[in-house]
């Protein structure tokens, strides 16, 4: 009798010391980011300096942007893989419509729809094709960063426009670059989408079980679709601000992308299962990569070594920040 009635205690303490580890495990991202504000600032005399932070809001920006939409397919337990390849292209045709007619600004619609088109692409293959979406996108990176390549011809490209120019590294406030401003509206709408809208409950329901979601009536080859029409009209937002914050658009363009925007996602706390996490998490993963990469250029370490480090850092946030069961049930 005693057993019994011990039994429920036992499982509110287990519950307890469940919710405690999940508030634990997302609280984690913010103290990562404090550890290297602290850490850099003690280790590089120009990293505590306004100038400093300018320079990494400007670059963290691409990133948080191409993340952005990346967020709704990881939650929606699949991958993009061609987020990069997206941005090179996209890049690449905004600076060569720019440069055959004067649209200025408008030179980002270019990216936008062209992106949007690209995710389109990569959405039907994967919702009418079942392939797994790390092969389809997979397929399409090589495709989109082929083309891109070819239109390029291999070389970096220049443009001339103040008004694009603008765009990306002019300050409507101070210290503020402007792709950095626009990245935060951006963030803050796609919260609110993920919170508030019938997509972004959709694409969590999908991402916790694909088969419920299908049982409950929820259209989700049409909401599969919608999430990479998605990912890449904003990796094609990327794409375009990027090339103007370079003022040219090369081979390289988004060539770190792949890492970075996994890695961003990953360790801001969205579970690479599906159903945990969202964008609002990303802006944190983004931090951490920005700064990773920051700090260390400040510090003379060089490219590869890099490379190395944030790969143990993105390892290290899925052991430590997300559940092994999740792990195990990775799409």
């Amino acid at each position: 009798m005693s057993t019994l009635a011990n039994a429920p205690d036992a499982s509110r303490s287990g519950a307890a010391r469940a919710s405690l580890l999940a508030r634990w495990r997302s609280l984690l991202p913010v103290g990562v980011v404090l550890l290297l504000i602290v850490v850099f600032g003690l280790t590089s005399d120009a990293f505590l300096t306004p100038r400093n932070f300018t320079a990494i809001a400007g670059q963290a920006s691409t990133l948080l942007i191409a993340c952005l939409g990346a967020s709704f397919i990881v939650v929606m337990g699949s991958i993009d893989l061609s987020i990069g390849a997206v941005v090179l292209l996209t890049g690449a045709a905004s600076v060569l419509t720019l440069n055959a007619v004067p649209i200025g600004a408008g030179a980002v619609l270019v990216g936008f729809g062209l992106g949007g088109i690209l995710g389109l692409v990569n959405g039907l293959v994967f919702a009418f094709g079942r392939i797994p979406s790390f092969v389809v996108t997979l397929g399409t990176m090589s495709i989109f960063s082929g083309l891109a390549l070819r239109l390029l011809d291999g070389r970096a490209i220049a443009y001339d426009s103040a008004a694009f120019e603008t765009l990306a590294i002019g300050q409507w406030i101070p210290r503020l670059p402007n792709i950095a401003l626009i990245a935060l509206v951006l963030w803050a709408v796609l919260v609110v989408v993920a919170m508030q809208t019938r997509f972004g409950r959709y694409v969590f329901t999908i991402g916790a079980g694909e088969s419920v979601a299908r049982i409950a009536g929820v259209p989700v080859r049409r909401y599969k679709i919608y999430a990479f029409i998605l990912s890449g009209a904003l990796a094609g937002i990327a794409g375009s601000l990027a090339a103007a914050r370079l003022s040219a658009a090369g081979p390289t363009l988004g060539s770190d992308l792949l890492l970075n925007s996994l890695g961003a996602i990953v360790i801001g706390g969205t579970s690479l299962a599906g159903g945990i996490g969202g964008v609002q998490r990303t802006l944190i993963g983004v931090l951490i990569i920005a700064l990773l990469d920051n700090g260390l250029n400040l510090n003379g370490i060089d490219q590869y070594t890099q490379m190395g480090i944030k790969g143990v850092v993105i390892i290290a946030a899925v052991l430590v920040s997300q559940p092994l069961a999740s792990i195990r049930s990775v799409k």
